[in-house]
């Protein structure tokens, strides 16, 4: 059933048709026309779990399991070493239930070697038993425990149990030995979901905003029994959630921007608004199913070329710079934050 749904998210994903807005276009930031830079100098190096990585994005949670999945992970890990940048698996459940599937991500690390980061995934439910499994699979530098009460609700097959997660991921966050990000899968975890999260011990969010992948949509095209239409455009924007985290954030809070990203100006945004590092996922997944593995690494090439010219053009030689950079809210974003 497992290996079944995850082909049929990649065949819904293809399919999807529904575009969600992260609000990040509500961000007016201005043109400096003497930046007093160089091209050169315009430096994107990070660190993140302990090693460098050259540009702060992560590929994010996609996919694993099967034999086309074993094909994506390993295209995606091929860019994530060419750019030295982090990827963050799919949901390794089914790894946990099938050692046949367990190739399909521990080839992630085997491409990207020791000097890079790679993620592991698994629902927030999952047992700590379970999470040392997933992080030893993959000899993972941290684990990303997802939330995902709409996905789940919506998939006919999906839990029903919400009750005890909080606790839950704060014994996983305690007992394990590595980093554990909270993450949520596109319907966006928002300022009051995060604060409860900081109290509970996580100090790696990924907000995962309204905006990108919509898993209702995924998940009601393999239902005929009922229609959940109507709730494509529940979630929290992006752009959103990073505003109202910036009011009240915990400096020792580490904040990932995920959830409809796609262009240099978005992940130039998202710095400014208060992240520390952000997450792309089905953009990178668009350009490799629907044009290749060239097509996906030249985008990946032309995000990090554009990113470095929307920092020159602010007079933002690093990331710490971008943070420093004023803005203004307009439109929807406007009248949801005041």
């Amino acid at each position: 059933m497992r290996e079944i749904r995850k082909e049929e998210h990649i065949e819904n994903y293809l399919k999807s048709a529904y575009k969600g807005d992260n609000l990040l276009s509500d961000i007016y930031i201005e043109y400096n026309a003497l930046p007093e830079l160089d091209f050169e100098q315009i430096n994107t190096e990070s660190e993140l779990f302990g090693k460098t990585t050259k540009f702060p994005l992560m590929i994010n949670a996609m996919t694993g399991g099967t034999e086309v999945c074993e094909e994506i992970n390993a295209d995606l890990a091929r860019i994530a070493k060419e750019f030295s940048i982090p990827i963050a698996l799919g949901s390794q459940k089914i790894a946990l239930e099938n050692d046949e599937s367990i190739k399909t991500f521990s080839i992630v690390r085997e491409i990207v070697g020791e000097k890079n980061v790679v993620i592991g995934n698994l629902s927030s439910n999952s047992s700590l038993k379970e999470v040392k499994r997933a992080r030893n699979m993959i000899d993972a530098d941290a684990m990303q425990l997802h939330v995902n009460p709409v996905q789940e609700l919506v998939m006919k097959e999906g839990d029903r149990k919400f009750s005890g997660i909080l606790e839950n991921i704060s014994s996983i966050i305690e007992e394990l030995d590595q980093p554990v990000i909270v993450k949520e899968v596109g319907f966006g975890l928002s300022a009051q979901a995060a604060s409860r999260l900081y109290d509970k011990g996580a100090r790696y969010i990924d907000i995962a905003g309204h905006g990108g992948t919509n898993f209702v949509e995924i998940e009601n095209n393999r239902r005929f029994d009922c229609d959940f239409e109507d709730f494509y455009p529940w979630g929290i924007p992006t752009a959103k959630i990073l505003l109202d985290i910036k009011k009240d954030r915990k400096e020792d809070l580490f904040l990932i921007s995920s959830g409809g990203l796609k262009s240099g100006q978005c992940i130039v945004k998202s710095f400014i608004l208060g992240a520390d590092y952000v997450g792309i996922s089905g953009e990178i997944l668009s350009y490799l199913l629907y044009g290749g593995y060239e097509q996906a690494r030249d985008y990946v090439e032309s995000l990090i070329a554009k990113t470095k010219i929307a920092m020159l053009l602010l007079g933002a030689k690093d990331l710490e710079d971008l943070k420093k950079i004023p803005y203004k809210v307009t439109g929807r974003l406007k009248e949801l934050t005041e």
